[in-house]
């Protein structure tokens, strides 16, 4: 039987469990003690999944139109506090 970690588990360890997956390890993850979902390793046989950053793959932050506004973002926030 594969072992299983809670949903808190896998969040506070994450390097750790994805360290021991990328080693063959598979687990069974766990949301208030039933089980949701598995983590495996991936294997030669799903060439279909994406390995890469999907924006890099669109040319990244660099490549998003900037807007320019004309009231400076530290005005606009200090009418936004003032409403409270």
């Amino acid at each position: 039987m594969e072992p299983t970690v809670s949903h808190r588990d896998l969040r506070n360890n994450s390097g750790a469990v994805l360290q021991a997956v990328a080693t063959g390890e598979s687990y069974t993850i766990t949301n208030r003690g039933k089980p949701v979902a598995r983590l495996v390793p991936i294997t030669e046989t799903a060439p279909d999944l994406p390995l890469h950053r999907a924006a890099t793959a669109h040319g990244g932050f660099r490549s998003l139109t900037r807007h320019r506004v004309s009231t400076p973002s530290a005005d606009t926030l200090d009418d936004l506090r003032g409403e409270r």
